[in-house]
C-alpha cells in the first residue's frame, strides 16, 4: 500500500513545472484528445497535474471548445475519470455536457492549487479524492501493447536522471 497524501501539502504542479518526466513516455497523454463516455469529442489533454509526494498524475486539464483560441476554455478532470487510453485518445466515464458545466477552472487565476482548490473538482465528479485515507490509484486499461504489465504504473513519473 502506498503512503497517504499529506493533506497539508495537497498542492499539485503541472508537469512540465517539475523536474519529473514518465518512466515510459508513451504514457504521456498530453496532446490526446478526449473523448466522452458517448464517442463526443470534448476537447484534448493540455496539462498534467502531479502531486510531489507520491509522484502521481492526479488531474487532467483538458483544453477544449472554440476556434482558433478564441472561446477556448480549460476544465479539470480527476485522472479517476479516465475508462481507458489509447495512442491518439483518452477516454473519460463523464459526458460532454457535464464537463462542460464543472467548476470553472482559470489556469492564469491558479499558479500553485491547494487541496482546497481540487475539492469541489472531486465533489463534482462524485469522486473520492486522493488524500482520503483508502484512496486506491486507479488502473486504466491501456491501448493494446506487447506487455499490460506496466498498467499499475500508468502515470508514475520519476525524476529525471541527467541527459
Amino acid at each position: 500500500m502506498s503512503k497517504q497524501a499529506n493533506p497539508s501539502k495537497a498542492a499539485l504542479e503541472k508537469l512540465k513545472d517539475t523536474d519529473l518526466t514518465f518512466v515510459d513516455t508513451g504514457l504521456d497523454i498530453r496532446g490526446r484528445k478526449v473523448v466522452d463516455r458517448n464517442g463526443a469529442d470534448i476537447g484534448h489533454v493540455s496539462a498534467l497535474f502531479v502531486d510531489d509526494n507520491e509522484r502521481k498524475i492526479r488531474m487532467l486539464e483538458i483544453r477544449g471548445g472554440g476556434f482558433l483560441e478564441v472561446g477556448t476554455r480549460h476544465f479539470l478532470l480527476p485522472v479517476d475519470a479516465i475508462t481507458q487510453v489509447f495512442k491518439s485518445e483518452v477516454h473519460i466515464s463523464e459526458t460532454k455536457d457535464r464537463i462542460e458545466h464543472s467548476p470553472v477552472y482559470d489556469p492564469a487565476l491558479v499558479e500553485i492549487p491547494t487541496q482546497e482548490h481540487w475539492e469541489p473538482f472531486y465533489g463534482y465528479y462524485g469522486l473520492s479524492p486522493y488524500w482520503n485515507s483508502g484512496y486506491m490509484y486507479p488502473i486504466f486499461p491501456l491501448y493494446p501493447k506487447k506487455s499490460a504489465s506496466h498498467n499499475h504504473h500508468d502515470h508514475d513519473v520519476q525524476e529525471e536522471l541527467g541527459s
